[in-house]
């Protein structure tokens, strides 16, 4: 599996900014309440990102040799699918919080409460939580002279 590009990122960034801002813009055109993020949303954004970094560190102990323990294969690959989903999903969850956050500021009155702050929040939320799938990707990685090593011991027999 490769590791997350920032085309992809971007991306996923662009269309959460343009499904965001048109999502609320369409709310507001219905009649309907826009969206502003819950305070439980950030707080859990912070939580993922901190329990997927808290499964990837056994396995960088392992990899860096500093662990005698034996990591299982399929449970490295399914903390690495789910670090590669939290960075997509922090990506698509930022430019939604661009984009909620544009369209509220645009308004000609500013929305009451704490609106930009909740929606400031959720999206420092999701940054965290795109940098933390990133991170513990890169915990998931194997250093790049490992491979070369085990190809260079691999003899080819020619008959």
């Amino acid at each position: 599996m490769k590791r997350t590009g920032p085309t992809a990122l971007i991306g996923l960034g662009v269309a959460g900014l343009a499904i965001g801002f048109l999502a609320e813009l369409a709310a507001a055109g219905m009649g309907v309440a826009v969206f502003i993020p819950p305070l439980t949303l950030p707080i859990t954004l912070v939580a993922v990102a901190v329990i997927v970094v808290a499964f990837a560190v056994p396995i960088r102990r392992a990899v860096r040799g500093r662990s005698v323990r034996r990591i299982d294969p399929f449970q490295a690959t399914r903390i690495v699918v789910l670090a590669k989903a939290c960075s997509l999903s922090g990506a698509l969850l930022v430019g939604a919080g661009i984009g909620v956050g544009a369209y509220l500021l645009s308004r000609d009155v500013l929305p009451g409460g704490n609106a930009i702050l909740l929606t400031a929040l959720a999206t420092a939320g999701a940054v965290i939580l795109l940098v933390a799938g990133l991170v513990a990707e890169l915990f998931c990685t194997l250093p790049p002279g490992d491979d070369d090593e085990r190809t260079e011991n691999v003899h080819v027999r020619s008959d």
